[in-house]
């Protein structure tokens, strides 16, 4: 797995500790209980705000009697759209850096409700409980509109839908018709045509949201301690509401406990809790309930129509792929879904739409793999279907229609392992020892079937900036904005920084999560890796340069003359490529030069001429065993073997982590997510851990993950590609394909519950 870095310095392989599976240093903190989230923070003299949701979908606030609530001793303040002061950002449509198009919700803003669950008043109190008290006997009435509509089959009915605005940045807009699709289509050997539909799946991350204001009384400075995906982006955002300068409103997000993309946008308890801050001009936090984790965000309601056809050889002859998915009234969510279909098979008639249709629900966000998750059970789905109306072997199919070139944008890959994903999976999986005949393999009362899917993501790097220390002592500290959510940014970066100078792990530490530190982007699009650590390693390098100065000036120099790109750092010396006895240790370079430490800033950013040159993606393909009881309609995913193609490994340990992860919420896709939303009430009938269903340990059977070797110098300077979405596609799609080669029976709503297959 083992490669070296692909800019310099050269490094000797048997000093490499990129590639290695090494622990995370801040574990011992996460499981002692040392790491301190949002909500745990000992802020002294602290108040607590808890917040009161609308109970209706649709309508106005025409009263709110906060007299019981004011009356109670402790009690603070009650805020709601009657006594929040006035911010521009009231009369402008202020964003966060990942904002849909449209005017994003302003909490408190005005009496109208837009959805269930709005946040409606804050009340602010000396104790949680007495917060959460009071919260509930507060008086509001409301004019209550009965003409929602929360059904995005009633909407498509109506003719609602409108396509989709390219308003949200990394949203790509379907890719242009080719050929005569429907004519294709028609004179076809085989086809099929079929709808594919998930409703709303919720994030859930253990860790609520919560933020803890800490008002440092001097001024209008505050310490914000989030729950985010991004600390600079909620520092920019609540700058922007409330005027503050970047020293005023300090932001830390040391550790996250899951976020799948619900944490990219900043969310209204840390407006309210600042709000509440500097009004009150004291320390306050905000934390949510699970309930109310439900109204911020999740996968959209998407429904999909594809017909696909081929010749009877199996190659295909059309690929159609439309997606029908809901936004909320007041923005224009958007996610990449159709666009995947064009990538993975290439066709000389294709056609694709995508349109969003506004309904009273809160805004969707991106949640794990967005847009890709839904449209990858959509095409993997049709394919399998297709290759057995053609009777080719769902392998064989996909192998048969491979393509080595990015259709879409007739592009080259900048690297594409796909090939060896399936070969290398169907291997462990044991696939060519597959029975093609539907319900043909049993044990006892058990239908065994197998099925597969594929995937992929793209490959994407975003600019992002650090600062590397290196003390007279020899230890280096190595700092960036950035966040880890868990996926292992601490380690990996640790190890870029540890392997560029050559040092040690254990003198290197990395610091994230504050923004003082240099700017990162948010951790999402799997793109983490690639952009901060390409600025780990510039900054690194920035050290090595000014080290090797250093030690050219020492008297005797034996590195006198010699260029940073013809040195390598390795063993905690610096040393000659060509004549490795021309070496001096790092620790008397330091020494001789009299500095206290060495210290350099220094950024990274996507090379524009690769990006427009290339398509970018990882790849991965899915092989899977169920098993269904044939009586009960129960179904166990019993194993499955993920073959990822994500060019260089950083840490397998953390990577296979993420694709493990990944797998497992595939699993949660196929068989158990779904939001029960009750059209007639407008709201989200099982916004709880108990009857949102997700994955439990006995759930969870072997999973086997392969990392397909893959150089990449194109992608960026690590030649890294994200793993955090990737190991998630292709699964749901894979499951139920299994479930038809086990029963027959071709189910396209997910989930697969029981009632579906009785």
């Amino acid at each position: 797995m083992s490669q070296t870095i692909a800019t310099p310095p050269t490094v000797r392989l048997d000093s490499d500790v990129i590639g290695k599976p090494i622990s995370r240093p801040e574990g011992p903190a996460k499981v002692s209980g040392a790491a301190k989230y949002a909500a745990e923070y000992n802020v002294p003299n602290l108040w607590y705000g808890y917040i009161v949701d609308s109970p209706i979908v649709k309508g106005k606030i025409t009263k709110i009697d906060a007299s019981a609530v004011l009356a109670l001793p402790g009690v603070q303040q009650v805020f709601s759209h009657e006594n929040v002061p006035s911010f521009a950002w009231f009369d402008r449509s202020y964003k966060d850096d990942v904002a849909p198009g449209g005017s994003p919700f302003r909490p408190l803003h005005e009496p109208e409700i837009l959805f269930s669950q709005q946040p409606v008043a804050l009340v602010v109190a000396e104790t949680f409980e007495l917060a959460r008290y009071a919260a509930s006997i507060l008086r509001i009435e409301y004019a209550v509109d009965e003409d929602f509509n929360t059904d995005l089959d009633k909407a498509r009915a109506a003719g609602k839908g409108f396509d989709a605005p390219k308003g949200k940045t990394g949203f790509l807009p379907p890719p242009k018709p080719k050929g005569d699709a429907e004519k294709a289509f028609q004179a076809a050997a085989h086809k099929i045509e079929g709808e594919y539909v998930h409703h709303a799946q919720h994030h859930n991350p253990m860790e609520m949201f919560a933020t803890t204001v800490e008002w440092l009384g001097d001024g209008k400075k505050l310490k914000i301690y989030d729950k985010t995906q991004g600390a600079p982006n909620v520092q920019q955002y609540i700058s922007k509401i409330f005027g503050l300068g970047k020293d005023e409103a300090r932001v830390i997000s040391k550790y996250t406990g899951g976020g799948f993309g619900s944490g990219l946008r900043p969310q209204h308890q840390v407006f309210l809790a600042v709000m509440a801050s500097l009004e009150l001009e004291h320390s306050v936090r905000v934390s949510l309930t699970r309930q109310q984790m439900f109204s911020l965000g999740h996968r959209p309601h998407t429904i999909q129509d594809v017909k696909l056809s081929s010749d009877d050889q199996g190659c295909l002859q059309s690929i159609e792929h439309n997606a029908f998915a809901e936004t909320s009234q007041y923005e224009n969510e958007t996610e990449t879904v159709v666009n995947w279909s064009g990538i993975l098979y290439k066709s000389d008639n294709s056609k694709f739409a995508y349109e969003l249709a506004k309904i009273d629900v809160d805004t969707p966000a991106d949640m794990r793999a967005p847009g890709a998750a839904t449209g990858s059970f959509a095409i993997e789905s049709a394919i399998d279907e297709l290759s057995y109306k053609a009777g080719v072997d769902p392998l064989e199919f996909r192998l048969l229609n491979y393509t080595y070139t990015d259709p879409t944008e007739d592009k080259p890959f900048s690297s594409k392992r796909l090939i060896d994903c399936y070969h290398e999976g169907a291997k462990r999986f044991g696939w060519d020892q597959r029975n093609p005949e539907p319900r043909s393999t049993r044990e006892g009362n058990l239908l065994v079937g197998w099925g597969m899917g594929s995937g992929c993501w793209d490959a994407s790097m975003q600019k992002a900036a650090a600062k590397a220390s290196l003390s007279a002592d020899g230890q280096l500290t190595v700092s960036s904005a950035t966040n880890d959510q868990g996926a292992g940014t601490y380690v990996i970066m640790t190890q870029v920084a540890a392997q560029t100078l050559g040092l040690p792990i254990e003198q290197v530490k990395f610091n994230l999560g504050d923004t003082d530190f240099p700017v990162a982007p948010i951790q999402g699009g799997s793109w983490t890796a690639a952009s901060v650590g390409s600025a780990v390693q510039a900054v690194c390098q920035e050290i090595g340069k000014k080290l090797l100065k250093l030690a050219q000036r020492m008297e005797n120099s034996p590195l006198e003359g010699i260029d940073f790109e013809d040195v390598q750092f390795a063993d905690g010396h610096i040393r000659a490529n060509e004549d490795i006895t021309r070496t001096v240790a790092i620790a008397e370079v330091l020494a001789a030069s009299g500095e206290a430490k060495v210290e350099a800033e220094s950024s990274a950013q996507p090379n524009p001429i690769n990006t427009m040159k290339y398509s970018m993606h990882s790849h991965n393909a899915a092989f899977v065993e169920v098993k269904v009881d044939e009586d009960l309609g129960t179904i166990h995913v019993t194993r499955v073997v993920n073959a990822v193609a994500a060019g260089r490994i950083l840490n397998p340990k953390t990577a296979r982590s993420q694709v493990l992860g990944g797998t497992v919420w595939g699993i949660s896709m196929a068989l158990m997510e779904e939001a029960y939303l009750d059209n007639n009430l407008g709201r989200y009938m099982n916004h709880n851990y108990s009857e949102y269903h997700i994955p439990v340990n006995a759930d969870i059977h072997k999973i086997d993950v392969i990392f397909v070797e893959e150089e990449d110098d194109l992608v960026n300077p690590l030649g890294v590609k994200g793993v955090g979405e990737i190991g998630m596609l292709g699964v749901a799609a894979a499951i139920a394909n299994a479930v038809y080669h086990a029963t027959g029976k071709r189910v396209r709503d997910l989930p697969l519950t029981i009632d579906k297959l009785l």
